[in-house]
């Protein structure tokens, strides 16, 4: 029996004109608050981490893409919907089929980005493969500011308890950051408290999915795999690490009432259940995330 081999979906223009359009004003819809205060001169603590860290622009989540596997037809097009695919055709890894629709041109990316994505997809499948740890209770940000100088604190926030108050912290909790990019952070003094000593080497052995960094850098995963990722798959990212982050500061050391946020007081039982408790749930909002972005490394051949 022969294999029927799909082929590419093939979107005509008023299909792709809609959910480019849906996809552009979801973006700007996530990104206002942000583009705002820049436009003020204005920085936010929680809310402009996310592109502060991973490098980025707002205008690069308005940007849509199909993914792969997908062909955007000029069949139906206005003459405007001629010139965005026209543009679209000039963007960095798409190309023209012979029928004239525009996709991704998904041999040429994976020819030049290979390697990263390859060592990204062995982070994915690996931390998928694995039950959730829970309980950390979010000390990786507690011991980036262990005995640390006021000066050389990443946020000009006064800490929940003190300097000392929060030292003793550290001391009396075990600390089990899996994280790398986290545990890079810490400070000297904080590191031999951790279970483990994560490196760069060490991060597919020790990525696991209850991890709130691990779950906030699919947003990262996705826009690696940009342009094969789908539009809608990394607004979802943005979305799930945007809301991770407010937990991340919440429960960390510094005193975010200002921010109208209500800290998650992780020094006592009550502070403790209730982060476990989000800790899960982000756990389940990632866990389809991180399966959708394995399935497009995989779609990719790699």
């Amino acid at each position: 029996m022969s294999t029927v081999v799909a082929g590419p979906q093939v979107l005509r223009a008023a299909e792709w004109s809609a959910r480019e359009a849906a996809h552009r004003s979801r973006a700007r819809d996530l990104t206002a608050a942000h583009r705002e205060r820049q436009s003020r001169g204005q920085r936010h603590p929680v809310e402009d981490f996310l592109f502060d860290y991973y490098t980025l622009r707002a205008g690069r989540l308005e940007r849509w893409h199909p993914g792969t596997g997908v062909r955007l037809s000029p069949d139906g097009a206005t003459p405007e919907d001629l010139a965005r695919l026209d543009a679209r055709a000039a963007w960095r890894w798409y190309r023209t089929t012979d029928d004239g629709a525009v996709e991704v041109d998904a041999a040429r990316f994976v020819a030049d980005r290979g390697p990263a994505l390859s060592r990204l997809l062995t982070v994915l499948r690996a931390t998928a493969s694995r039950p959730a740890h829970l309980g950390c209770l979010g000390l990786h940000e507690w011991a980036m500011v262990y005995r640390q100088p006021p000066a050389e604190r990443r946020h000009d926030l006064p800490l929940r308890l003190g300097a000392e108050g929060t030292d003793a912290v550290v001391e009396s909790h075990p600390v089990r950051c899996t994280h790398f990019d986290a545990f890079r952070f810490f400070t000297p003094a904080a590191r031999p408290f951790n279970r483990l000593q994560p490196t760069r080497e060490s991060q597919a052995e020790l990525e696991q999915p209850g991890c709130l960094h691990a779950n906030m850098d699919l947003l990262h995963a996705a826009l690696t795999l940009s342009p094969a990722c789908p539009g809608d798959l990394l607004l979802d990212a943005f979305e799930l690490a945007r809301d991770i982050r407010v937990l991340d500061m919440r429960a960390s050391p510094y005193d975010v009432t200002p921010l109208g946020l209500t800290p998650v007081a992780i020094e006592t039982a009550d502070g403790r259940a209730e982060y476990v408790a989000a800790q899960r749930g982000f756990a389940e909002r990632a866990r389809p995330l991180r399966e959708r972005l394995v399935d497009v490394g995989e779609g990719l051949g790699l």
